[in-house]
């Protein structure tokens, strides 16, 4: 259920709002690579979180550009 409400408030926003939203998401991830790369890591799973969501944002823009 939460994936669809993540979808659902994604396809309502802007493409200019999604292209920042990613652009975040991007960054909270670079930091989050570094953190598990020095083994400061504890919440592993935040990594593949975040990739998810971004893959989504990702979806959702292209179908926006192409209608």
């Amino acid at each position: 259920m939460k994936s669809r409400d993540f979808l659902k408030t994604l396809r309502e926003k802007s493409p200019k709002e999604l292209v920042s939203m990613r652009k975040k998401l991007k960054d909270e991830l670079f930091v989050l690579k570094m953190k598990n790369a020095i083994r400061g890591l504890k919440e592993t799973h935040k990594l593949g979180e975040i990739k998810v969501q971004i893959a989504r944002i990702n979806t959702v823009l292209h179908s926006k550009i192409e209608n």
